[in-house]
């Protein structure tokens, strides 16, 4: 990994200090892989387009402080730990910098669609030739090859094309989209785990990541239940395949309490709790997937009877798993949220702590997303190099 050299003020820290990366994606998931390597200290260096940047900028949720639109909540989140500077690809200059600045780098990520950066002469194969280390970070909608590889790519294609939507609703409703960007997220986060396992490998290389497969994961064990036996999932609301009882049930005074039965003694528990706990029908997972129907009948009449604070002190009595349903306000009031301090201020903006603790060599979070080009010097002779 190659050591940073800029303004001490800007110095990064923590287990990734050594660690440079060029993000020159846009909206979501690829800056936030390089948000994640940021987040743990690597020195990351936002290349945006002259004129507006990323459009992400714009997107969402104005921050009050900053009224002139340019730095949204959105971006103040995904945007934070990054330097910034604005660099036209297409101009000859400022694509010199642009190769100045990967021949310093460990890590370039990109979302463009492919062949994109073949077309801006900066092929991989022109970037590895200049520094044999650098791993290339790829982030598309459907994969670098295949069929699918030149549409555009977005996340709503990946929930309906992975199979999630189709799980997702009542099992006579429609198919339903998550409420947040999901896909995104998830791929952000393969994306900074494999290109991390590239940078342990100390061999530069190309890092293939795309939406539609980093949500094929999160179907687990039905990509096999499929392939081996044609069998496929019914949307079940809140239900999922292997587990009886696992839904939302509302209380009598109005709340919604989430519960869960993953395991043969929780289940036992819950069903003694319901008054099943002597019914062999209800002893195994088979059986209880079986009258999966008639329990979550029981369970949604028991919990009709008793307020929220009730049902759970019930559930935590008998040692089963049960939580209220939060929106963000019982997030914000809540103890534990406040005690691990999972929601940190940064710059005046409320957002999400680390994803993860180190024990010994910890993450920071050092600024928010920051204006358009505020590192405009990148551009000039001081540009970073080894």
């Amino acid at each position: 990994m190659s050591g940073s050299t800029h303004d001490p003020a800007t110095e990064s820290v923590g287990p990734l200090s050594d660690l440079r990366v060029i993000d020159c994606a846009t909206v979501l998931a690829g800056p936030g892989c390089a948000r994640y390597l940021a987040d743990f200290g690597a020195d990351v260096i936002k290349v945006e387009r002259p004129g507006g940047g990323d459009s992400l900028r714009r997107m969402g949720w104005d921050d009050p402080d900053h009224p002139d639109g340019d730095l949204s909540m959105w971006w103040r989140f995904v945007g934070r730990n990054k330097r910034t500077v604005t660099l036209d690809l297409k101009d000859p200059d400022d694509r010199q910098v642009m190769l100045e600045l990967c021949d310093s780098a460990d890590v370039l990520v990109e979302n463009f669609r492919p062949g994109t950066l073949e077309r801006l002469d900066l092929a991989p194969s022109t970037l590895l030739e200049r520094n044999p280390r650098l791993v290339i970070t790829r982030v598309t909608g459907f994969g670098q090859t295949g069929p699918y590889r030149d549409r555009p790519g977005f996340a709503t294609q990946a929930e309906a094309l992975s199979g999630f939507a189709a799980l997702n609703g009542e099992a006579d409703g429609q198919p339903l989209l998550p409420p947040i960007a999901l896909t995104d997220e998830v791929t952000a986060l393969a994306a900074a785990f494999a290109t991390m396992v590239a940078v342990h490998s100390g061999v530069g290389q190309e890092v293939d990541v795309n939406l539609i497969e980093s949500m094929l994961h999160l179907m687990g064990p039905l990509v096999s239940l499929y392939g081996l036996t044609g069998e496929m999932q019914e949307r079940l609301g809140g239900g999922i395949f292997s587990t009886v009882p696992r839904n939302t049930y509302r209380s009598a005074d109005g709340a919604w309490v989430a519960v869960s039965s993953s395991s043969d003694s929780v289940a036992a528990r819950v069903m003694e709790l319901i008054g099943f706990g002597d019914d062999e029908r209800m002893a195994s997972f088979a059986g209880r997937l079986e009258h999966r129907d008639e329990i979550d009948a029981r369970l949604a009449a028991w919990m009709s009877q008793r307020s929220a604070d009730d049902a759970l002190a019930e559930f935590t009595a008998a040692g089963a798993a049960a939580a209220p349903v939060y929106d963000m306000g019982d997030i914000f009031a809540d103890p534990h949220f406040r005690a691990r301090e999972a929601i940190t201020e940064v710059d005046g903006i409320p957002m999400q702590n680390l994803i993860a603790r180190l024990s010994a060599t910890p993450g920071r979070i050092r600024w928010a997303g920051r204006p358009l080009d505020a590192d405009g010097h990148l551009r000039g002779p001081s540009t970073p190099s080894d």
